[in-house]
């Protein structure tokens, strides 16, 4: 039996989500075409019985923090580092690789890592070939191409994965998908819908809290508070009459509802929390 971490780098937008969802086949993470979508540390755990247990772990994007909430997210990639078993160090094939570089070897890896080239649908053999040849091949136990949005070469990581997990007993039950609560899915289904309808600033600058999650016998009642920092974003959440609060909240209440197999009665208001992405309090309060 092997049985270890496997947390996912990377620069923002580089497919992590995607190649998470991807690799435990079913969506444990929210997906953007907007950078910084992932915030949170989110672990999900592959497990077949008798051979292996992979846990996955993504992590947020790997940024130079500007607020307190970005320096949040980057303790939790540094928390990642430290229990990794096997590294994957995912790149976005389609960008400039000189930062990615850059960023991977300020990491200073000490265990196993594999090199992920990702998003190779978009680019022909030759190229993918030659991305190859520009990272230092003896700083990666393998280097492997795959396109995550099209399940492209996935069999072969996760071979290479399982190749260098240590032997072990499984951490968690072999039913168990991740450890994190069903809230904590519920808000970011809810969040990302804002990221899919809003632009600009909007999406960087809010949060959202579960307030109540009540089981009844034929639905499940759920009120939640999307936190804005001023109140021009609280109108533009709202919409003229309401418009964009309700396409809001039928988005998310249709895809929570897919989640969770039930039914829901889904309750959204708008809080505006000034500058709390700089609030120890508030950041605290909000997960964080």
């Amino acid at each position: 039996m092997k049985s270890g971490f496997v947390n996912i780098f990377g620069k923002p937008n580089a497919g992590k989500s995607t190649l998470l969802n991807a690799l435990v086949g079913e969506k444990m993470a929210i997906v953007s075409s907007k950078v910084q979508t992932t915030r949170h540390r989110i672990k999900a755990f592959l497990t077949k019985k008798d051979e292996y247990q992979v846990i996955f772990s993504d992590t947020p994007g790997i940024i130079e923090p500007k607020y307190k909430l970005h320096q949040r997210m980057m303790q939790s990639v540094k928390a990642a580092l430290e229990d990794a078993d096997v590294a994957l160090l995912i790149v976005d094939v389609t960008k400039d690789l000189t930062e990615t570089i850059q960023v991977f070897q300020n990491l200073h890896l000490k265990v196993p890592s594999i090199l992920v080239l990702n998003k190779t649908d978009k680019l022909k053999q030759d190229k993918i070939e030659a991305i190859k040849s520009t990272f230092d091949q003896s700083s990666y136990k393998k280097i492997i191409a795959v396109s995550a949005l099209m399940h492209k070469n996935l069999d072969e990581l996760l071979s290479s994965i399982i190749e260098l997990l240590p032997d072990g007993e499984p951490f968690y039950n072999e039913d168990e998908l991740t450890d994190l609560p069903t809230k904590f899915f519920v808000s970011e289904m809810i969040r990302e819908k804002v990221y899919e309808l809003f632009s600009e600033e909007i999406p960087y600058q809010t949060a959202v809290i579960i307030n109540e999650f009540k089981e009844k016998e034929s639905l499940i009642k759920i009120q939640a508070d999307i936190i804005v920092q001023r109140e021009s974003q609280k109108a533009i959440l709202l919409g003229e009459g309401g418009k964009m609060i309700k396409q809001l909240g039928t988005l998310a209440r249709t895809e929570i509802e897919k989640f969770l197999q039930q039914k829901i009665f889904l309750q959204l208001f708008i809080k505006v929390k000034p500058k709390w992405r700089d609030n120890d309090l508030k950041l605290r309060e909000y997960g964080y």
